[in-house]
């Protein structure tokens, strides 16, 4: 059996591929890479590191040739660019005769409106389209998207958010790759949806949580979204993000990513990692 990763030296990908390696030996691992010379460690351990751009289909058909099993984690960019690559990594596995096709989408993602899901509902519906067994992977909220709030904690700042009450399931990323590896190395996982996420809380809880792990207590500030935007911008984020900071915050608010469910726990096959765990490995690798 021969499961592909693509994405492999991504912040994702790479954990999934670490994650494969503690289950199945190398031999029967491939990784899909746009830089295959970043994949050389890889390459090293016995993976079968191949050339894969999602702009270059045909690269795709021949990443993806042998292929039993195959994770498409899902790329960065515009909307409109991101289902153009993932449909071509769609077809492509449909042409290359692909066996399973494991999926790294969003919270649900068939009605959610979030602003990223209309990528991954265009995206679920071409792998639903192919015929192909499936299973995807709704992933909430990485614990590790918040690194630039924590950076502002740890210089002093209050914990800022316009998100108001709005819950979300943060979980490490290393949490969800190891689902991932789970679902591509063992069975039974054909034609599901996972929603896959931590514990639903808000960011006071967040700010709790931040309180434990730092020992001293950390003021969260409630903003609305336009001083939200100017506090953001005010802190160095780039113009162009700032709208995007602000859409996430809005939706949060609004309980797009409130969805309670067990899922990761169960892929996992063991509790979710403590937030408050993730959070002090985070704050250790900004001290270090």
């Amino acid at each position: 059996m021969k499961i592909l990763v693509t994405g492999a030296t991504g912040q994702l990908g790479s954990k999934v591929v670490e994650a494969l390696l503690a289950a199945v030996p190398a031999e029967n691992l491939a990784v899909s890479v746009r830089d295959t010379e970043k994949a050389s460690d890889l390459r090293s351990r016995g993976v079968d590191v191949r050339h894969g751009d999602f702009d270059d289909p045909a690269s795709l058909d021949k990443a993806f040739a042998g292929v039993d099993r195959l994770l498409i984690v899902s790329t960065q960019g515009d909307n409109e660019t991101r289902i153009r690559q993932h449909l071509a990594a769609v077809s492509a596995a449909e042409r290359a005769g692909v066996g399973f096709i494991a999926y790294t989408s969003a919270t649900n993602a068939q009605e959610s409106s979030l602003f990223l899901v209309p990528v991954h509902r265009a995206t679920e519906e071409a792998i639903r389209k192919t015929g192909i067994p499936y299973s995807f992977l709704r992933n909430n909220w990485y614990i590790e998207n918040e690194i630039g709030t924590i950076q502002g904690v740890l210089a002093g700042a209050p914990l800022v958010t316009s998100a108001g009450a709005g819950k979300v399931g943060w979980a490490s990323r290393g949490d969800y790759a190891q689902a991932a590896a789970n679902v591509l190395a063992g069975n039974g996982h054909e034609n599901t949806v996972y929603e896959l996420s931590g514990a639903l809380i808000t960011h006071e809880d967040l700010a709790a949580v931040l309180s434990t792990v730092l020992d001293r207590e950390v003021p969260i500030q409630q903003v609305d979204d336009e001083t939200y935007a100017k506090i953001m911008a005010g802190a160095g984020v780039p113009e162009p993000v700032v709208p995007i900071l602000v859409a996430i915050q809005s939706a949060i608010r609004d309980g797009v990513l409130e969805l309670e469910s067990s899922d990761l726990q169960t892929l996992l096959g063991r509790p979710v990692t403590p937030l408050s765990k993730a959070i002090e490995e985070i704050v250790n690798g900004l001290k270090s």
